[in-house]
């Protein structure tokens, strides 16, 4: 394609909604059918042809996911020490029993510590990433890593303690959204969700090795038994660092600043060349550009408060609203397992084996999400996986009304759990990172999702002080019966992701902008159709036949032809055609 056209666009016409559109055009240096055929190359373009043309994007996005591995390992040692004796007897108090014990109070105050530092390093990551980049402030962020982990290594105290996991919770906050803003800018639509989703499979990676390390010293009683796993965190940060000073620069973070040859330099880098089929790079460029100034007419400066202006209120609640789902659908319980177990009735070894059985089941739930993806929409599997675990949950609460004294209870809690902990790993847990990264607008991507994620730290810290008052003997002793409440809110957000969450799968960031900015209702996402020029939305056929229109947008009903959304998207599958007409009806009134 040659790149000395620059016609400017013809005046927009109103959308088929009634929206005036704006007067002022984009211009830009390739034509709107040059820009239409990059956008439908990029719709048509498979996973395995997606995986060859970005295989350097695929490589460079998993190590600055593998940071959270770290986050993940890091993290698991605040909760699976509440029930490691050798710790407990270092930091805890000696009750009445005999035994040692962390109390409620602090259990609240080390969980919420390490949540306090992460809402510090997301506000920070919203400002410092935008400025300086992905890299440099990955690579930053990497290197207060190895100072604080000095602090939990040599506290004397549980005081000293406190302080060492905020301070540490500053990097983690940055690890927390870093990789998924990254992932989601490096790769192309076909690769999006898969990548965005293996940060959470980083996580479950982090835990189970957690897990295996605390169970291997589980018999060691001197103070090496909680140190080395603390030590064991310096292992990751040098060679991060140093992987990560050759990873190229997001090209998003150069097209938000204005650099086009900059972002085109950064895409050859993470696309393969010398092939008959390369990824064009100056009509991807393009369209980056053209999203850009898409957004500009919308919202001239990339501020939080911008984040609250227009439609970005809506996408900013959805990105808000998907995080605390994840928070509290009822993932506590697997977060304080191993304390969990135990206080249902298991001795410490079947606790931290169960709980290693738990994170290696999540593995195999991620997997199976990532093929799930391939094939459903976002919202048809979110939506599946929260009425699943609000089942599985209800069942947890039952056997909390059971005879304790029954060992069999205590393994059907268990059970219950690690059910529960695949049907998240395979929905909710992974889709999170996806939908955010995709709700969120290109311009306020780094702002967006540092609001998501302090609210889910908001939430996680209420949960920090919940649960251990729930299961700790010492306070209001729910145990498993605790699942009754998460249970309900997990209905409730099973109700609110029904109504509000759209759909994302197989758009591009310029058809979202389009979407959103036409108020289109979060169940017609899936069936709309999307002009990038003209601005025109469709929902229907017949609408689109009705305007004259060809039918030729690459988003041309893109999404419904691969079926429809949430539980309702199953039930049409099995039922036939007569069924999912009528069902077709009453989603589109």
């Amino acid at each position: 394609m040659g790149s000395n056209m620059s016609p400017a666009f013809p005046p927009m016409e109103s959308s088929a909604q009634g929206h005036e559109s704006p007067s002022d055009e984009p211009i830009v240096a390739f034509s709107q059918a040059q820009i239409k055929e990059a956008t439908q190359r990029e719709h048509d373009m498979s996973i395995p042809i997606a995986i060859r043309l970005y295989s350097k994007a695929v490589l460079w996005s998993i190590v600055l996911s593998t940071a959270v591995i770290m986050e993940g390992y890091d993290l698991l040692l605040i909760f699976s020490f509440f029930a490691f004796e050798p710790w407990t007897k270092k930091y805890g108090q000696l009750q009445p029993d005999g035994t040692y014990a962390l109390s409620a109070a602090w259990q609240s105050g080390l969980n919420n510590g390490a949540s306090v530092g992460e809402i510090i390093g997301l506000l920070l990551n919203g400002f410092v990433a935008e400025r300086f980049g992905y890299r440099k402030t990955m690579i930053g962020a990497l290197f207060l890593t190895i100072l604080f982990i000095f602090i939990p290594f040599f506290a004397p105290n549980v005081e000293v303690l406190q302080v060492g996991l905020i301070l540490m919770g500053i990097p983690w906050g940055i690890f927390q959204i870093l990789p998924v803003s990254y992932a989601s800018e490096v790769c192309p639509v076909a690769l999006r969700g898969h990548l965005t989703a293996y940060i959470n499979l980083c996580w479950v990676i982090g835990q189970l090795i957690s897990s295996g390390v605390l169970r291997s010293l589980l018999h060691r009683t001197d103070q090496w038994s909680y140190r080395i796993p603390y030590a064991l965190q310096w292992m990751w940060p040098v060679p991060l660092i140093v992987a990560i000073a050759f990873a190229p620069e997001s090209p998003w973070w150069y097209i938000r600043r204005g650099d086009k040859k900059g972002a085109k330099s950064a895409l050859r880098s993470l696309t393969a060349r010398k092939r008959d089929d390369a990824v064009d790079l100056d009509a991807a460029v393009e369209v980056m550009a053209y999203t850009n100034q898409l957004e500009q007419k919308v919202v001239k400066g990339a501020s939080y408060i911008d984040c609250f202006k227009g439609h970005n209120l809506r996408r900013t609640e959805i990105c808000c609203f998907t995080s605390i789902t994840s928070i509290i659908s009822g993932t506590t319980l697997m977060g304080n397992s191993t304390y969990f177990f135990e206080q249902a009735g298991m001795d410490p070894s079947n606790a931290f084996d169960l709980t290693m059985a738990q994170y290696a089941v999540g593995i195999v739930g991620i997997v199976l999400a990532w093929l799930i993806m391939a094939r459903f929409g976002r919202r048809q599997q979110y939506l599946s996986g929260l009425f699943l675990q609000f089942i599985f949950l209800i069942g947890i609460g039952i056997t909390g009304v059971v005879d304790r004294s029954n060992k069999k209870v205590s393994w059907a809690t268990g059970a219950l759990l690690i059910a529960f902990s695949l049907v998240y790993q395979s929905s909710v847990g992974p889709l999170c990172y996806s939908i955010i990264s995709e709700m969120s607008s290109v311009r306020l991507r780094a702002k967006t999702t540092s609001l998501a994620w302090n609210v889910y730290n908001i939430f996680k810290i209420i949960n920090g002080v919940l649960t251990p008052y729930m299961i700790n003997p010492t306070a209001w002793n729910w145990q498993a019966k605790a699942g009754f409440f998460w249970g309900g809110l997990c209905l409730l957000s099973f109700i609110w992701a029904f109504f509000r969450l759209p759909e994302t799968k197989a758009r591009t960031y310029a058809e979202l902008d389009i979407l959103f900015e036409r108020n289109v209702g979060a169940r017609k996402f899936a069936i709309t159709s999307v002009d990038l020029f003209s601005r025109k939305v469709h929902e229907s056929q017949e609408e689109l036949q009705e305007t004259g229109e060809t039918g030729n947008d690459p988003s041309h009903f893109s999404q419904s032809e691969r079926g429809n959304k949430g539980l309702v998207g199953i039930t049409q599958s099995l039922q036939g055609k007569t069924l999912r007409a009528l069902l077709f009806k009453f989603q589109s009134k």
